[in-house]
């Protein structure tokens, strides 16, 4: 095995590839794809987003008048660079998953990304203050936002505890960080904290065994498990500073990305819906088709419960403080949603002609509160 912090070590397996991170079982390809290729730097991306998104250029641009505040002008430079990153991320998840291209995305889109950089890092900074954190934390939490799913059409690959979205997002992701001039070495900690972080938003999924065509999440997120992880593969990590501010972190980061359980019940009911849409497609159901009425009623109903009640747990004091209250609340309705769900389609969606209709039940529910 070699060395912390001279090679990438890998769950289950070791590759020598420079004294960069430690990497997380990523060593199973993933080049850049024709997107990518197409937007290989900021300046491409930034005249993308500025078309597209000009809200996330104004939100960059209030979020970076706040770091130097707290910060001070001696980190505009640095601030600059994250902002390069963000953008190109940005503009690569939606031109692969988003509006700006042809391969939508419901639920996996650069919306997604921009609420958790926008509201949900927006509420952490309320709760805790910007003080609370490094800078360097803020900053590897705002490309986290914005990189942890850039890869969404990678094969399932159970054989490893870090998906392939997410060891594909990772390699991409320092794709990025390289192409807006960090470099591996100099800036060694940010690249663990973002290989962390986006290998710790692993949702633990497998074939459900009432429908193999469904895949639902059965272990939660990765997040909590790393440092078992990282005991196994890399003995002695925890004398390497950088990769226990990356453990650490990545906790943050998780609750960050599973922070939905927090939001009002509207919006909480509005990213079921777009799971849900994006689940169908992905198994290539139509929603206007009889097959899909069970899958959907399943997901919206017993699939929301196991989520919020069973697999979601807060990892990091951070996201308890932020995010906890807020969950609380919402529990008795998500509770009563999914009775009222059961009740109106039965509880396999024999009562639906389809999942169309299994979805506009579920809206009108959301209407009456």
């Amino acid at each position: 095995m070699p060395a912390v912090g001279e090679a990438n070590v890998y769950f289950g397996r070791s590759v020598d590839l420079g004294r960069v991170t430690v990497a997380l079982g990523l060593d199973r390809g993933f080049p850049p794809d024709a997107i990518e290729l197409a937007l290989p730097g900021p300046a491409q991306a930034r005249e993308l987003v500025s078309q597209r998104h000009p809200v996330a250029m104004q939100l960059l641009g209030q979020r970076r008048s706040r770091f130097l505040d707290t910060f001070g002008p001696a980190c505009t430079a640095e601030i600059g660079r994250c902002e390069d990153a963000i953008v190109l991320g940005l503009a690569r998840f939606g031109a692969r998953h988003g509006s700006w291209g042809d391969d939508f995305h419901h639920y996996h889109n650069e919306e997604h990304a921009l609420e958790i950089l926008g509201g949900r890092l927006e509420r952490v900074i309320q709760c805790v203050g910007l003080d609370a954190l490094p800078l360097g934390d803020w900053i590897a939490l705002s490309l986290f936002s914005v990189c942890h799913d850039l890869r969404q059409r990678e094969t399932a690959d159970y054989a490893f505890p870090v998906g392939n979205n997410e060891a594909a997002s990772v390699m991409e992701t320092q794709r990025i960080l390289d192409a807006c001039g960090y470099s591996r070495d100099a800036d060694r900690a940010l690249y663990l904290k973002l290989e962390l972080c986006i290998a710790g938003s692993t949702f633990d999924a497998r074939p459900a065994p009432f429908n193999p065509a469904e895949v639902v999440a059965t272990g939660g997120a990765l997040a909590p498990k790393l440092a078992a992880e990282l005991d196994r593969v890399c003995p002695g990590w925890r004398a390497d500073a950088g990769i226990v501010a990356a453990q650490q972190l990545a906790l943050i980061a998780s609750d960050l990305d599973t922070a939905n359980v927090a939001e009002p019940i509207p919006q909480l009911g509005e990213s079921a819906l777009r799971l849900c849409r994006e689940r169908e497609k992905l198994a290539g159901r139509d929603l206007d088709d009889q097959a899909s009425a069970e899958p959907c009623l399943r997901f919206l109903s017993n699939g929301q419960e196991r989520y919020f009640f069973e697999l979601h747990r807060f990892c990091s004091e951070v996201g308890e403080r932020t995010f906890a209250a807020a969950k609380a609340n919402n529990a008795p309705q998500v509770r009563a949603l999914a009775d009222r769900l059961r009740r109106k389609f039965g509880s396999s969606g024999e009562l639906a002609s389809n999942g169309a209709e299994v979805l506009a039940g579920f809206e009108g529910l959301l209407a009456q509160g």
